[in-house]
C-alpha cells in the first residue's frame, strides 16, 4: 500500500520549517496542561492497588496479584492501543481538539475511579468492575500524551528537542510528586473517605480542560495530510522500518517494562517490607515523583545542551541498573531482616529513578529527529505504544512474580535482567547517528546566538 505521505521516511539531516516565535509559548502550554492533568494520574497510581486489595479481601494470593496487575495494565493497554491512533488523528485534524477530548474523558473516568473507590466491601465485585472502567477509560483519554510531545516536536528544532521532550518527563514528575500529596491532604479533607482522591483527580483534569480550551493555539502546520486510517498495523510497521526508529521504540519498550516492574510493586514492597501505610506510601510515590521532576528539569535539560542524546541514555541506562540491582539488594535484605535497609532503599530508589530520568527524554528526541515532520504525532504515538505495551507487562509481571518469591526480589531482578538486553541494542542506532549529532552538536552555538 502507498502512503499519502512521500517519502515515508524523512532524511534526519533535512531540517524542518523553521519554528515561528508564535509557536514557542505552546511548549509552556502543552507542559502546564500535561503536569495538571497527570497530577490526576499521580492522586490514583499509589491508591489502586491498595484499593483493589480492599474488594479482594479472601481471594487467593495468586489470583489477587493477578487482579491487581490487570488493573494496573489496563490503562497501559489502552494506551497501547490508542497512543497511534490518537497520533494519526492529530496530523489530520490537529492537535487542539484531540487534547481537549482526552482532557474531558480524564474528568469522567476519574471521576469514575471516586465512586467505584466509595463502594463498601460487600459490593466487591461491582466495586472491581467499575475501577477496572475507570482505568480503562483514563488510559483512552492518557494516550494523548503523544500528543502533547508532537506539540513540543511541532514547536522546536531538532537541535532543542531533547530539551523540549524533557518537559514531558517534568510533567510525569510534577504529576508523581504532587499528585501523592493532594490524595494525602484530600483524605485529610475529606476525613478519609475513598471517593476524595478521585473527585480531586477529576477536579484537576477539569482544570486542565479549562486552560487548554482558554489558551491554547493550535501547532500543527498546513500541509498534505495522512490517510484516513485509525488503526492501522501497516502503517505501524512503516514507522518501525524507519532508520533507526524500530531499534529506539524497542529500547524504549524493554527500559519501561523493565521500570514498570519497579513502579507496579512499589507500594505494595513498602507495605510489607517497612510497614507503611497509605499516608506514608504517598510520601514515597511523592519522593519518586520529586527525583524525576529534578533530574529531568534540573539536570538533564542542561546536560542536553552539551552532549548527545546517545551518551546520555548510556548514563540513564547505567544508572537505572545500578539502583535496581540494589533495590533486588533490599527485597532479599528485608527478608533476611537486616538492619539500617531503608536508607539504602532511597538510594537505590533515586539512582534508578534518575537513569529512568535521562532514558525518556533521549528516545523520544532521537525518535522525533528520525521522523518525517507531518508523521509526527503518528511516530510519536507509535513509539508511546509500545511504551504502554511495557507498562501492560511490567506491572502484571511484577505483581505476579511479587507474590511468588517470600523475598519479594522477582520483580527487581527481572527488572534489571532486561537491561543488558537494552545496551546491546544501543549500537544499531549509535552507529547511524553519531556524525549527525555531531553537526548537530556544532549547529547549537549558532542555533541558540540566532533564537536568542
Amino acid at each position: 500500500m502507498t502512503p499519502d505521505i512521500e517519502p515515508t521516511t524523512a532524511p534526519a539531516d533535512v531540517p524542518p520549517p523553521a519554528v515561528e516565535p508564535a509557536r514557542r509559548p505552546a511548549v509552556l502550554v502543552a507542559f502546564l496542561v500535561t503536569a495538571i492533568d497527570l497530577l490526576g494520574f499521580g492522586i490514583v497510581l499509589p491508591l489502586v492497588p491498595r484499593y483493589a486489595e480492599v474488594f479482594l479481601t479472601g481471594t487467593d494470593e495468586t489470583a489477587k496479584g493477578a487482579i491487581i496487575g490487570i488493573l494496573y495494565s489496563s490503562f497501559s493497554l489502552m494506551q497501547f492501543i490508542f497512543s497511534p491512533m490518537w497520533g494519526r488523528v492529530s496530523d489530520r485534524i490537529g492537535r487542539r481538539p484531540v487534547l481537549l477530548l482526552s482532557l474531558t474523558g480524564s474528568v469522567v473516568f476519574y471521576g469514575l475511579f471516586g465512586v467505584a473507590a466509595a463502594l463498601p466491601p460487600e459490593q466487591s465485585t461491582l466495586a472491581v468492575a467499575l475501577l477496572l472502567a475507570s482505568r480503562v477509560g483514563a488510559g483512552i483519554a492518557g494516550a494523548s500524551v503523544s500528543t502533547a510531545a508532537a506539540v513540543i516536536a511541532d514547536s522546536t528544532p531538532p537541535e532543542r528537542r531533547a530539551k523540549g521532550m524533557a518537559l514531558i518527563g517534568a510533567a510525569f514528575g510534577i504529576g508523581f510528586t504532587f499528585g501523592p500529596l493532594i490524595a494525602w491532604a484530600g483524605e485529610e479533607a475529606f476525613a478519609g473517605a475513598r471517593w476524595g482522591p478521585g473527585a480531586m483527580a477529576a477536579g484537576l483534569s477539569l482544570a486542565a480542560l479549562v486552560l487548554a480550551a482558554m489558551i491554547f493555539k493550535e501547532t500543527l502546520r498546513p500541509g498534505p495530510k495522512p490517510r484516513r486510517e485509525l488503526f492501522s498495523l501497516s502503517r505501524t510497521r512503516e514507522v518501525l522500518r524507519m532508520p533507526t526508529v524500530g531499534s529506539l521504540v524497542l529500547i524504549y519498550f524493554l527500559v519501561i517494562f523493565g521500570f514498570a516492574n519497579f513502579e507496579g510493586t512499589l507500594s505494595l514492597f513498602t507495605k510489607e517490607a517497612f510497614h507503611l501505610n497509605d499516608r506514608d506510601n504517598y510520601l514515597v510515590f511523592a519522593y519518586v515523583g520529586f527525583v524525576l521532576m529534578m533530574a529531568q528539569g534540573g539536570v538533564y535539560r542542561p546536560l542536553a545542551t552539551r552532549q548527545s542524546e546517545e551518551s546520555l541514555l548510556t548514563a540513564g541506562i547505567g544508572m537505572m541498573l545500578l539502583g535496581l540491582c540494589g533495590m533486588a539488594a533490599v527485597a532479599y535484605g528485608t527478608y533476611l531482616q537486616a538492619g539500617w535497609l531503608k536508607p539504602v532503599f532511597y538510594v537505590s530508589v533515586t539512582v534508578a529513578v534518575t537513569g529512568f530520568a535521562f532514558v525518556n527524554p533521549s528516545v523520544s528526541a532521537l525518535v522525533s529527529k528520525r521522523s518525517d515532520p507531518a508523521r509526527q504525532g503518528e511516530v510519536l504515538g507509535v513509539n508511546q505504544s509500545f511504551a504502554s505495551l511495557g507498562r501492560i507487562l511490567g506491572p502484571f509481571v511484577g505483581s505476579f512474580l511479587f507474590f511468588q518469591s517470600e523475598s519479594r526480589v522477582l520483580p527487581f531482578v527481572v527488572a534489571a535482567a532486561v537491561l543488558p538486553g537494552v545496551a546491546m541494542l544501543q549500537p544499531r542506532v549509535a552507529s547511524k547517528t553519531n556524525h549527525r549529532d555531531t553537526e548537530n552538536t556544532e549547529g547549537r552555538n549558532t542555533e541558540k546566538a540566532g533564537s536568542d
